[in-house]
């Protein structure tokens, strides 16, 4: 039901309303954290820093970046972003800390919002 209402959404969105790249979505967002390690958070293209979090991989780390995780923010911080726009700023510094992730399909989507569902029930 709720992969239904993500793909109603998508198509209810204003005409011109157009999501933002990954970069952009770091660039404006995450960047204020990522870019220095403000509060733990890995630096953005240190590898070491991202290792771990690469491995554990996007089944991990979008719904957790959703829903926010110790001192950092559900959508960090950003509450106008879309599920699609933080999942492109997390593959966008996942890849720069040496991941090699494809842009996320609707249903990489879908099954996301799902895991971070069950982790705000929680």
């Amino acid at each position: 039901m709720r992969f239904f209402a993500l793909l109603l959404a998508t198509f209810c969105l204003p005409a011109g309303a157009q999501e933002k790249s990954g970069a952009e979505v770091y660039d404006s967002t995450c960047s204020q954290c990522h870019g220095g390690g403000k509060n733990g958070a890995p630096i953005f293209g240190n590898r070491q820093h991202w290792g771990k979090l690469v491995r554990e991989g996007l089944n991990d780390l979008v719904p957790t970046a959703l829903v926010g995780i110790r001192k950092m923010p559900a959508r960090g911080g950003n509450p106008a972003l879309s599920d699609g726009e933080v999942a492109g700023a997390v593959i966008h510094m996942a890849n720069a800390g040496g991941g090699r992730f494809p842009e996320p399909t609707p249903a990489d989507l879908a099954r996301w919002r799902q895991k971070a569902d069950k982790r705000l029930k929680k």
